[in-house]
C-alpha cells in the first residue's frame, strides 16, 4: 500500500513507519523537519515538509494522522494551548481539505486522539460509549476527532485511536520517569489513587495495522491494555522492575504549583477499557504491566 503518515518522526509514528516499511509498504512522512526523516525513519521513506505539497493526483490508500505539538511541555499558557490545538485540529482540517481535492480518495484515515477525551473521572470504568467530563484535554480530543470525521463525507472510512500512556524503550512518558526511579527517588504522584491506562507500543502498532486490514472497523477505539492500574500500583511495579525503592511521593499541591493546569495530565484519572477492540477479538501481546515494563527496560 501507499501510506501517508503525519507526525511520522515521533515516538509512535517512527515505529509505525519502520514497521510498515519492513512489510513492503511505500510510506511518505509529513514532518516540519523533512531533512530529518531519512535519518529517523530510513532512506526509503519519502518526506513532505508541508501539506501544500500534496497534489490532486497523489494517491494514498491509507492516511495516518498523528501530528501534534507535545502536550507535556512548557506550562499551559493560553498561547501554548492554542499552539497545541492548532497543531492537531488546524492541521487535521487542512488534511481533510487536501483529501477533498484528491482525485482518488484514501480508503482509510486513522486519526490520533487520546484517553484524555474522557477527562478526569476517578474510579469510573470508561468505554468508548462513556460521556466525557470536559476539561482542556477532553475538549482538545473531542474537537480533533470531530475534524477527522469530516473525511467521511468523501467516503473515507475513519478510525479514531484514543491512545493511553504508551510504554516502550527509548522515549515517551517512561523515559521521563526513569531517572529518579533509577536513583531510588521515585514515588507516587499525589495520593496515587488516580488510574493510569497504558498500552505497549507493539500493541498500539498492531491495533493500527488491524484497522488497516479490517474494513469493518470504524469510529473510536480505546488503544489501552485491558488492565489499567492506579498510579500507586504503577509506581510499585516500576520500582520492582528496577529493583529500587519508591519512597518519595510528590504531593499534589507541589505538582499543581509546578505544572499549573497541566497537572491534570498526571493527577487526572482515566480507568479505560478497550471494549470495542476486545469485542473485535483483538489479542493484546502485553496485558500485564510488569511484562510490558520489563520489555521496555530491556532496551
Amino acid at each position: 500500500m501507499n501510506i501517508l503518515i503525519t507526525g511520522g518522526t515521533g515516538f509512535i509514528g517512527s515505529a509505525l513507519v519502520k514497521n510498515l516499511v519492513e512489510q513492503g509498504h511505500a510510506v511518505t512522512v509529513l514532518s516540519r523537519s523533512p531533512e530529518k526523516v531519512a535519518n529517523i525513519c530510513g532512506p526509503s521513506v519519502n518526506a513532505l515538509g508541508s501539506l501544500t505539497q500534496l497534489k490532486a493526483e497523489d494517491s494514498y490508500q491509507v492516511i495516518v494522522n498523528l501530528a501534534g505539538a507535545p502536550i507535556i511541555a512548557p506550562r499551559w499558557s493560553e498561547a501554548r494551548k492554542q499552539l497545541i490545538r492548532d497543531s492537531r485540529i488546524g492541521l487535521t482540517h487542512h488534511l481533510i481539505t487536501c483529501i477533498g481535492r484528491m482525485t482518488v480518495k484514501p480508503e482509510l484515515l486513522i486519526s490520533g486522539s487520546a484517553i484524555g477525551y474522557y477527562g478526569d473521572q476517578g474510579d469510573t470504568v470508561l468505554t468508548e460509549e462513556s460521556t466525557p467530563y470536559e476539561d482542556f484535554s477532553s475538549q482538545l480530543c473531542a474537537d480533533w476527532e470531530a475534524a477527522a470525521k469530516q473525511a467521511e463525507q468523501f467516503g473515507v472510512r475513519v478510525c479514531l485511536i484514543r491512545t493511553g500512556l504508551v510504554i516502550a524503550g527509548g522515549g515517551g512518558f517512561l523515559q521521563r520517569m526513569l531517572p529518579p526511579f533509577r536513583l531510588g527517588l521515585g514515588g507516587r504522584l499525589g495520593d496515587g489513587r488516580q488510574w493510569m491506562s497504558w498500552v505497549h507500543r507493539k500493541d498500539w502498532l498492531n491495533i493500527a495495522q488491524t484497522m488497516m486490514a479490517d474494513s469493518t472497523m470504524r469510529g473510536a477505539y480505546n488503544a489501552t491494555a485491558p488492565n489499567p492500574v492506579t498510579n500507586a500500583e504503577f509506581t510499585r511495579i516500576l520500582a520492582q522492575c528496577l529493583n529500587r525503592p519508591a519512597l518519595l511521593p510528590v504531593p499534589a499541591c507541589v505538582l499543581k504549583s509546578l505544572l499549573g493546569e497541566m497537572s491534570e495530565l498526571v493527577l487526572g484519572s482515566q480507568r479505560v477499557m478497550p471494549e470495542r477492540l476486545l469485542a473485535q477479538g483483538f489479542k493484546f501481546q502485553y496485558e500485564d504491566l510488569a511484562a510490558a515494563l520489563n520489555e521496555a527496560l530491556s532496551h
